[in-house]
């Protein structure tokens, strides 16, 4: 690898390190090249069952619930009547306290906003619903989902794997632009002829 100043925005950092350097950035870098397949395969899988079935997400989440509901109740009445244990609940009560804390947290910030206490999170709020607004617009949820993950999945490693020349590209890229920009307002306001007294 060059030194720092032949890299984009002259950082020192690797990929890697940018990344957080933890199993996510192995994932995304496809050090863990197992998971990442496995990632991609059911994104891949998931999008065409939802596009080929017309199947939405609600209606599966919906038929995963009430599917896991039936079974913990079944299970709960047979354990009963055969006197056995029930099921364990504990990590179920455990999302819903999660759940609770993290839903008061977004209404008190919601609060908040709507009361004028924050402007600078009411501007940020308001620019990114615009920018997801704007997004949904161009395509539906699942398809942007499923986008998004095989986005995070290949452009960093291929970055990581074509990084000298990506960069390279880009600062001639930028390099020529400076100049195109330099001619132009060159042309457009040419300097003044000083007169000679």
């Amino acid at each position: 690898m060059g030194s720092s100043s032949d890299k984009l925005f002259n950082r020192e950092r690797t990929i890697h390190e940018i990344l957080g350097g933890n199993i996510v950035a192995d994932v995304m870098l496809w050090r863990k090249k197992n998971v990442s397949v496995g990632i991609v395969t059911v994104t891949i899988a998931s999008w065409m069952v939802f596009e080929a079935f017309a199947y939405t997400i609600f209606t599966l989440l919906s038929s995963v619930l009430l599917l896991l509901l039936s079974i913990l109740f079944l299970w709960s009445k047979s354990a009963s009547i055969l006197n056995r244990p029930s099921p364990p609940l504990a990590m179920a009560e455990e999302a819903s306290i999660w759940l609770r804390i993290h839903v008061n947290k977004l209404l008190q910030v919601s609060y908040d906003i709507a009361m004028g206490r924050d402007s600078e999170l009411y501007i940020k709020v308001a620019i990114s619903l615009f920018l997801i607004s704007l997004i949904g617009s161009l395509m539906d949820f699942q398809t942007l989902c499923h986008t998004s993950v095989l986005v995070v999945l290949t452009v960093p490693a291929f970055y990581e794997r074509y990084e000298d020349y990506i960069d390279g590209s880009v600062m001639f890229i930028c390099n020529k632009a400076k100049e195109l920009y330099l001619r132009f307002e060159i042309l457009a306001f040419p300097p003044e002829n000083k007169k000679l007294c």
